[in-house]
């Protein structure tokens, strides 16, 4: 249930209001957009009588809202959230470019790749250090000397750092880390999700292989339930019949998403496509559908990458890739 208050209520009549509300049992959400201010009913809202907190003078309307995600849902809160993260920000008026390898090999090889998409209008790194992997038998990352790679590689260019986390109990290691992935192979993983929405860290949320959109959103709504609303939306393909890419990018998540939830939603056309060549076209369809950002895996050297070379552009690539990416989102602003 959510109650839209009138223009004009004041902080004192908020408070009283959220007040009885709490001696009720429900937990409020207080969003303050630019024309309402709307309080969100989180939990049996079934005591609450409608018709009488329609009655009150401060409240303009109440909705009784059916799906169950509340905390991400737009009409909880009307306003686009946007995400900072260090000196940059994921969300609003801002495109953001995420970009570097899919796991970081060496301090070499993250710190250049590091300088060369800075160079080129990323905002942050991406690296991975802990890998989830289809084959045991496959490079599963350098773990704990990966966060510090990465972390030597923002001192070098000032960038925030983006990795993926596999298991609650690696969470004291991602302390110094700006933003955690959950991978799409975790999207469902309930208790990681519960431990991430105790935490303050900014959470990127990747859907699944064959996830809906819905269950996205419920697993963006585990972390806010914790308490966490840093959270970004990340579509990164899904599963079809399709054979001739890796997976299959759902471009229509990003207008659905967008009118559904007020969370920030980029896409990575790396895993989506699984090849090169087709990442750029993606992304600048990507950005052509309204997505907040980009996630872009670089490699310095794909030939001989030890983790998902195909799919991975060189610094020389992703420069042309950012170029064309912002004339599309110059363009779709004009429209």
């Amino acid at each position: 249930m959510i109650a839209v208050l009138r223009h004009g209520t004041n902080e004192k009549q908020i408070q009283s209001l959220t007040s009885w509300l709490r001696a009720q049992g429900i937990d409020v959400h207080i969003s303050k957009g630019s024309q309402h201010t709307v309080i969100g009913l989180i939990g049996d809202t079934s005591k609450i009588d409608a018709d009488l907190l329609e009655s009150l003078d401060i409240v303009d309307s109440v909705k009784r809202i059916s799906v169950p995600f509340k905390s991400a849902n737009r009409k909880f809160h009307p306003d686009d959230t946007v995400i900072k993260v260090g000196d940059t920000s994921v969300g609003g008026d801002v495109f953001t470019l995420i970009a570097g390898p899919c796991s970081v090999e060496s301090m070499e090889q993250v710190g250049e790749i590091a300088k060369s998409v800075k160079a080129s209008g990323a905002t942050m790194l991406r690296g991975g250090a802990f890998k989830p992997r289809t084959s045991p038998y496959d490079f599963q990352g350098l773990k704990a000397d990966g966060i510090e790679m990465l972390l030597e590689a923002k001192k070098q260019t000032g960038l925030p750092i983006v990795t993926e986390i596999m298991n609650a109990n690696h969470l004291p290691l991602f302390e110094v880390v700006d933003v955690i992935q959950v991978g799409a192979r975790n999207m469902q993983n309930f208790e990681l999700l519960k431990e991430l929405g105790r935490t303050k860290k900014t959470i990127l949320i990747k859907r699944g292989l064959a996830n809906t959109l819905k269950e996205l959103l419920m697993s963006a709504e585990y972390v806010m339930a914790g308490g966490n609303e840093n959270i970004i939306l990340c579509e990164r393909g899904i599963r079809t019949f399709e054979t001739y890419t890796r997976n299959t990018l759902d471009l229509s998540a990003v207008p659905m998403l967008q009118e559904l939830t007020h969370l920030p939603v980029i896409i990575d056309p790396s895993h989506a496509t699984g090849v090169a060549k087709l990442v750029k076209p993606m992304a600048m369809a990507a950005a052509a559908s309204g997505a907040d950002g980009l996630m872009i895996e670089v490699h310095n050297d794909p030939a001989h990458a030890l983790c998902d070379g195909a799919q991975s552009l060189t610094p020389e690539a992703f420069d042309e890739l950012a170029r064309a990416v912002r004339r599309v989102v110059e363009a779709v602003k004009e429209i």
